[in-house]
């Protein structure tokens, strides 16, 4: 019971982090109907500017944590808030107006330009860095075996939480989210109400954006290494939790990427390791056979 319980909490703070790039693919996919291919790519420069942010801190002798991890997170954010801008301007804006494959194609590009320029910027080699924040609290133990939850286990799922309350008011409760919302079901309607549709979509794609960012930090903090094909696998997952939950919903979102957390944890922890993919996507596909829009999505309405 207590190694299900340890590897409930890793399940928990794996599945916070996928929900939190999960919820970029679904921002974007409601706005324009399209996936963001290259949204995994995004959260990737995301966790390359915190080892790179955090060595410099390191070599200017930051070692207030609070503080470092701060700034870590503003600077990713706002590096990772500029390259969605570029991705939409680039890849999707010149492509709205065209057949439904262009702009798909276009991202998919996108992301293996992405991809390939980090390799040359950076080496194909793992950046690493050292432990930033460290310590557990030790919830039960058992013989040789202690179930504990790490602080950043913590930060990863309050700030999670957090993240998912606060873009459900945004979207709900605010000028922007009616704004997102009415481009959601008429682009062209929205523009005559005086909507600017352009800007409109591009802060929604700067914040999912944003929202890669803080995976990304979060990623760089828990696991201490990157490089550059986590966009590529992560982002993956995450599209595969947004299907899960919903395409078009954020608790949707969230609670795919909570599920295949767990799913990848127990099976790691039970089974076969490297079958964890088969039995994440065997799920999706059970899912999609029963439910075809998802747990928490809704069916599309055909305007005619």
């Amino acid at each position: 019971m207590e190694y299900f319980l340890q590897q409930t909490i890793n399940g928990i703070t794996l599945g916070a982090v996928y929900g939190l790039i999960a919820i970029g693919y679904t921002m974007v996919y409601g706005i324009v109907g399209m996936i963001n291919f290259a949204h995994g790519e995004i959260y990737m420069i995301g966790a390359f500017v915190a080892v790179i942010v955090f060595t410099l801190l390191g070599m200017m002798g930051v070692t207030w944590v609070p503080a470092a991890v701060l700034i870590v997170l503003v600077t990713s954010m706002l590096f990772t808030a500029a390259y969605g801008w570029a991705v939409e301007r680039i890849a999707y804006r010149p492509l709205r107006g065209s057949f439904r494959l262009a702009p798909l194609i276009s991202a998919i590009g996108m992301s293996i330009f992405l991809q390939n320029y980090v390799q040359l910027l950076q080496g194909a080699r793992v950046k690493s860095i050292q432990p930033v924040v460290t310590g557990a609290i030790p919830l039960i133990e058992t013989g040789h075996f202690q179930v504990a939850v790490t602080y950043i286990q913590i930060l990863i799922i309050v700030l999670t939480v957090l993240l998912m309350i606060g873009f459900s008011l945004l979207i709900t409760r605010t000028r922007f989210g009616r704004a997102q919302r009415a481009c959601e079901q008429d682009q062209t309607m929205a523009a005559l109400l005086g909507i600017d549709v352009d800007r409109t979509i591009s802060m929604t794609f700067m914040i999912g954006a944003i929202l890669a960012a803080v995976a990304g930090v979060m990623v760089t903090l828990y696991y201490g290494v990157v490089d550059f094909f986590i966009g590529f696998q992560a982002g993956l997952k995450a599209f595969a939790a947004a299907v899960l939950g919903g395409i078009g919903s954020l608790p949707g979102a969230m609670l795919g990427g909570f599920l295949i957390g767990l799913v990848e944890a127990y099976w790691s922890a039970y089974f076969s390791i490297e079958y964890k993919d088969i039995a994440t996507f065997s799920i999706l596909i059970l899912v999609l056979i029963f439910r075809p829009t998802g747990l928490l999505g809704r069916p599309d309405v055909e305007k005619v």
